[in-house]
């Protein structure tokens, strides 16, 4: 028998999957907005269980009696007054009624009931009191308890008349009942604004430090000191501890390979000072380019390996660098356009971006005859395209082209003849400042690379 009740329980298992997933997308995602459900929820729901409560057993259960009180009362007058109509007789029932029960009484003999008016759309008062008369008189009745704000009124049918009475609404109608919901309402949103007050304070502290991180990321200088409750506290001083030890273990990375540099460097200046003193031969030759390009490709290693870590980003207006990357590659003899959409400012190291335009720009250099330079800052990313006319890069291959020590021989390299690195320092230094670089087809026929940094 509980073979059956397993697939109805995945069926509960996979409603409530798909609930829980359409609830989770429809909630925010911020931590502030979150918390704000936190506390506001309980809340409403407390005040709706206790206004409703409120109003189900304590505001109507007080009408009710009140109406009921007031309904006994008519309902003496009327078995006085049809008992004996001489003694006391309606002047003496009616003095009776204004000094004992606070009810102005009229016997209006030979009347009629007007006819009946419209019902109000809710009114606790009107229910209790029909409902009163209905149980206690047992005889047609007229009400009107919207007339007048103060007053209520009431018509009975009596065997020769009507009695007309008129009372005072709070004798029948707990009226000072909704003083009670203004306190509650009152209160609540007292108590959430200052939950709110605190929650921001303590949310302030955990978004400064996502800012410092975020900008430590991208190669910024930051001023952060912890602040808030302990746990964010120590999530800062943690923050602050691993800033310390990565800007630690990058200056003595860049110390030994400053030291490597030095070291390199004489021993190919002593291979330089030989090939000087030797006689000039086609051997000599091939060995000089063979240190010029041990040269070369020691310091695209070097770049590669530092990353320009040491250097600062500042805010930099991109104008200008642009336009010299333009005009070094025309004076190389490539057809070069460069076109700007906003204004290209933002913070950035310069000499590494420079490093990485100068990049982009030399390989499309070497591998097309016309260039577009295309920059757009008009939203909040910049966007640079390199585009250019050569063979370009199979789509299979274009994510290949950013490891390290990568050459393509059949299609294209941008470090032909070099080492491999130049577009794996170009996405390093686009990556250490919050963006990066993909590769694309371009209008021009060849290949597209694509700068795109948060500014």
């Amino acid at each position: 028998m509980r073979a059956p009740a397993r697939p109805s329980f995945r069926h509960l298992r996979g409603a409530f999957r798909l609930a829980r997933r359409a609830l989770s997308g429809a909630l925010p995602k911020g931590l502030y907005a979150r918390s704000l459900i936190i506390i506001i929820t309980p809340v409403v729901l407390l005040q709706s269980v206790v206004a409703y409560v409120f109003m189900e057993r304590h505001w109507q259960l007080v009408t009710q009696r009140l109406s009921a009180a007031v309904t006994a009362d008519m309902a003496a007058l009327i078995d006085l007054y049809e008992t004996d109509p001489l003694h006391p007789g309606p002047d003496q029932l009616s003095r009776i009624a204004a000094e004992r029960l606070v009810l102005d009484v009229e016997f209006r003999k030979g009347d009629a009931l007007p006819p009946p008016g419209p019902k109000p759309f809710f009114s606790l008062l009107d229910e209790a009191l029909s409902d009163e008369i209905t149980k206690q008189v047992r005889r047609p009745f007229w009400i009107d308890t919207v007339g007048r704000s103060n007053l209520i009124e009431i018509r009975i049918q009596l065997k020769d008349g009507v009695m007309r009475v008129l009372a005072r609404r709070s004798l029948a109608y707990a009226s000072n009942s909704h003083i009670f919901l203004v306190w509650m309402v009152t209160t609540s949103f007292v108590l959430l604004t200052v939950a709110i007050l605190f929650l921001r304070n303590q949310i302030r502290p955990i978004q400064k430090l996502a800012t410092a991180a975020e900008d430590f990321g991208r190669g910024r200088e930051i001023e952060f000191r912890p602040r808030g409750a302990r746990e964010v506290r120590q999530a800062g001083l943690a923050f602050i501890d691993m800033k310390r030890r990565i800007e630690r273990a990058l200056e003595s990375r860049t110390t030994m390979l400053n030291g490597v540099s030095h070291d390199l460097r004489t021993i190919l200046t002593r291979f330089r000072l030989s090939l000087a003193l030797l006689e000039e031969t086609p051997e000599t030759e091939d060995l000089k380019r063979d240190v010029d390009e041990m040269n070369r490709m020691l310091e695209g290693y070097l770049a590669f390996a530092r990353g320009d870590t040491g250097e600062a980003a500042v805010p930099t207006d991109l104008r200008p660098l642009l336009e010299e990357l333009k005009a070094d590659a025309e004076r190389a003899g490539h057809h070069t356009t460069l076109d700007i959409a906003g204004e290209p400012n933002i913070a950035v190291r310069v000499d590494a971006f420079r490093r990485l335009l100068f990049n982009l720009v030399s390989n499309a250099a070497r591998h097309g005859d016309r260039i577009a330079i295309t920059a757009n800052h008009e939203t909040r990313w910049l966007v640079i395209h390199v585009d250019d006319d050569g063979i370009g890069i199979p789509p299979d291959k274009r994510e290949e082209v950013f490891r390290p020590f990568v050459r393509l021989d059949e299609a294209r390299n941008q470090d032909e003849g070099g080492s491999g690195l130049g577009l794996a320092i170009a996405r390093d230094i686009a990556r250490s400042h919050g963006g990066d670089i993909i590769l694309g087809d371009s209008p021009l026929g060849g290949l597209r690379a694509t700068v795109r940094l948060p500014a």
